[in-house]
Formats: C-alpha cells, sequence, structure tokens
C-alpha cells in the first residue's frame, strides 16, 4: 500500500479533535480512522498487476538524435484504473518525462509516449514499468513494477560526415572525372587520349598512335576493390578523455569517414575492434550494407581497462589478409605505449601492407606547451614540450619501418586521416 498527500492532509486533520479533546486516545482514535479509511481505499483500487504492458522502441537511433518510446497499457480488471505510470530509462538515455498519468476503464488500452535524447553511445536498457493505481478516495492505493524488457541502440554521431563531400569530390579528381590525370605505380589503365605538351612521353600508346594521325596516351585511375582494414584499439589507452569523450569516441568517427570514402572509391573495407582479443568485426559488407553494419559493431563498444596485444592484433591482421592492403591502426602515439608494444612488430605489418597509425591528439597539451604565464605554468610546458618531442622521435622510428603516422586534434584527426588515404590512392601506393 501506499500512501499520497491527501492521507498526510486527512491526517493533519486530527488536530482539530485533539485541541477540541486533547487526550492521548483522541490521537489513537484518529490515527486508526486514518489507516481505515486509507486500507479501504487502497482495497478499492485497481490492481497494478493487472495491466498488461508493452514497449515499442526503435531498434537504433544516432547519438544526438530524438526518438521516443511507446508504452501500451491495457486494463485487464474489472475496476477502472486511475493512478500514474512511470516508464524508466537510465538517465544516459535522456528521457523526458517518464511519468505519465493514466485513466483507463476495464478492457481499454492508452499508447503514452516518452520523448528520448540519448547522451552517450551504446546500448540503453530499460529497466522497468511502475503503475501506480490509487483508489476512488486519492488516499492510498497500489504500486508494482513489472518488468518490461526494452533495448536502444545509441549508434555513434558520425560529425565527420560533413568532411565527406569534399573528400568525395578529391576522390573524383584523382579517379579521373575531372581534368587531372594521375600515374603512379600501382595504377590500372583506364583509356586514351590526344597527347598534349607536358604529358609523360611514357603515358605514349605507340601502337594506338600507329593507327591514329595524332599522338594519343593512355590515362590511368586509381586501382579499385582494393583492401583496406582498419583495426580499432579497445585497450586502455582508448579510455583516456580527450576534450568531452574518450579517445575511442573520436576514433570511431575517424573509422566511419574512412570507411564511407573508401567505400566510395571501390575499396573493400574491414574493421576490427581489438585489445587482447577481438570485440566486434565486420567483414564482407559492402555497399549500402556496410555503414549501418559498422555503425552497429561499434556502438556498444567500450574500452577495456587491459594493454593491447599487439602480436595478436597482427595475427589477426595475416588471418584476414593474404594479399597487400592498406591497415589502418587507430590507437595512441603515446612513446611508451608505442614502444614496447607496436614498435617491435612494425615491421611484420609494413612488410606486407601499407599501414596507416592514426592517432587522437590531446589539446590540453598543445594548451599547457604555450601557457608560460608563471613558474608552475612554465614547468607544465616543459614536461608538456618533452612529451611531444617524444612522441615525434617515436613517429620518425615508425615512418622509418615504413608507416604513415597521423597526429591530430579530435574534430581534425577524421578529415586527415581521409586525406592520408586520398593522397596513398592518388600515389599508387594501396
Amino acid at each position: 500500500m501506499i500512501l499520497t498527500g491527501r492521507a498526510v492532509g486527512l491526517t493533519a486533520l486530527g488536530v482539530v479533535p485533539a485541541l477540541w479533546r486533547p487526550s492521548a486516545w483522541t490521537v489513537v482514535a484518529w490515527l486508526g480512522l486514518v489507516l481505515v479509511v486509507c486500507v479501504i481505499d487502497a482495497l478499492r483500487a485497481a490492481s497494478p498487476r493487472q495491466v498488461g504492458l508493452s514497449r515499442d522502441v526503435p531498434h537504433s537511433v544516432r547519438l544526438g538524435e530524438a526518438t521516443s518510446c511507446t508504452v501500451t497499457a491495457t486494463n485487464l480488471g474489472r475496476r477502472r484504473l486511475r493512478g500514474v505510470l512511470r516508464d524508466a530509462w537510465p538517465p544516459s538515455a535522456g528521457a523526458v518525462e517518464p511519468v505519465h498519468p493514466l485513466q483507463l476503464p476495464p478492457g481499454e488500452a492508452r499508447r503514452l509516449t516518452t520523448a528520448l535524447r540519448p547522451a552517450r553511445r551504446g546500448d540503453r536498457v530499460a529497466a522497468g514499468i511502475t503503475v501506480r493505481t490509487l483508489g476512488p478516495l486519492g488516499l492510498a492505493g497500489r504500486q508494482a513494477t513489472l518488468d518490461v524488457p526494452a533495448r536502444l541502440r545509441v549508434l555513434p554521431a558520425f560529425a565527420s560526415r560533413r568532411h565527406l563531400p569534399s573528400r568525395l569530390a578529391r576522390l573524383r579528381e584523382i579517379d579521373g572525372a575531372a581534368a587531372v590525370q594521375i600515374r603512379g605505380e600501382g595504377t590500372e589503365f583506364d583509356s586514351l587520349r590526344e597527347y598534349v605538351i607536358g604529358d609523360d612521353v611514357r603515358s605514349i600508346d605507340w601502337r594506338a598512335t600507329a593507327r591514329r594521325a595524332d599522338v594519343v596516351v593512355r590515362t590511368w585511375r586509381p586501382e579499385r576493390d582494393r583492401r583496406v582494414m582498419i583495426v580499432l584499439d579497445t585497450s586502455r589507452t582508448s579510455a583516456a578523455r580527450i576534450g568531452d569523450e574518450p579517445r575511442l569516441d573520436a576514433s570511431i568517427d575517424a573509422a566511419l569517414l574512412l570507411a564511407a570514402l573508401a567505400s566510395r572509391a571501390g575499396d573493400r573495407v574491414e574493421m576490427i575492434a581489438f585489445d587482447r582479443t577481438v570485440r566486434a568485426r565486420v567483414a564482407g559488407a559492402g555497399g549500402p550494407r556496410l555503414m549501418p553494419a559498422l555503425a552497429d559493431a561499434m556502438a556498444p563498444l567500450d574500452p577495456a581497462l587491459v594493454e593491447t596485444d599487439w602480436p595478436g592484433v597482427v595475427a589477426a591482421v595475416h588471418e584476414r589478409l593474404s594479399q597487400r592492403a592498406l591497415v589502418v591502426l587507430l590507437t595512441t602515439s603515446d612513446p611508451g605505449v608505442v614502444e614496447t608494444g607496436l614498435l617491435p612488430v612494425a615491421a611484420q605489418l609494413t612488410r606486407t601492407h601499407q599501414v596507416v597509425l592514426a592517432s587522437v591528439a590531446d589539446p590540453v597539451s598543445e594548451t599547457l606547451r604555450t601557457d608560460r604565464g608563471d613558474s608552475r605554468a612554465l614547468f607544465d610546458a616543459a614536461a608538456a614540450e618533452r612529451a611531444e618531442l617524444e612522441r615525434t622521435a617515436v613517429a620518425a622510428l615508425l615512418r622509418q619501418r615504413g608507416m604513415e603516422v597521423v597526429h591530430a586534434a579530435p574534430d581534425a584527426i577524421a578529415p586527415r586521416l581521409a586525406d592520408t588515404y586520398l593522397a596513398l590512392k592518388a600515389a599508387g601506393r594501396l
């Protein structure tokens, strides 16, 4: 049994008889009367367990977008139901006004909608639905929490998709749709055109020239159907807060932009999330199925507080790739982590594949390097400068082993990685 504010008010009215006849028996009698009335009122309330409940929620929503959960409540009892219903969700689901008034005659149903605006990526699991019914007097009632399972998958926001049109335009230039011709190792023959001053004489097709009156040259386009594997590091380093979000979230955003661009370029994209074991994998998805598959696979990922097993990463890459491919490592370039983990096995990857390491930079470090207003700030600047020098030295070692290194702030890492991919594509290094 639950009591309402009316029961409290009725109890407070006992002051009147207590003042009229002040004695302990008067107080006890009044409290007993209030208790009896409340019990009778609660017994007259409809049973909350005779309410049929169901939840209707979308399978997924993108982070930052609004959605809703619809609860259908059906009165299965013979009494009129009057009360409230609470559609409980975790705080990160962003439920707006989850408490709804409920008036249900016997046998009827109502649909109650709760607005949701999730604040975190991942699976948001709904809690139980609490139904509180009140008696005719509104003094007391009954309450029960019923388990009605529901799950909402919050997909990554993909904020970097605003950079996609400009990179696609650059891709069309590289691909020969604009008046730009590219020749290099690993390119494919596209078509013939007339020779113009400035063309590489090595591009002249002498057999075709012999059949025509004009000198003609071959044009080339970047190879298609290349393999691109994105390796997402989900170890403890991905849990570091960079700005308002973990490093992992910025890496996911960069992975989505790269995958969208590579897919439009005609390449085959795969993804694995790895720390000590494979946390997620997307393989074999192409065309319009790729981006939903990637977003769905990466949505529930959380950093694991373990060290990355880099030999395991190399084994997982070699298991999937038998020919030369582009391998993108979305991890950290912190010197201590790279020197003890990635550097010893870097040659095993670069021997066969083109490898790019993409790391999210912490803007706070740059702020510390430039702020030298007092002695404390000067020491902080010295420490930040030393850390940057060590990171630069490690990046140089990785480049010596054949890796490309991209290091940028959270809002710049995605377009910088896309530009690196386009540069490799234009140079025929995939």
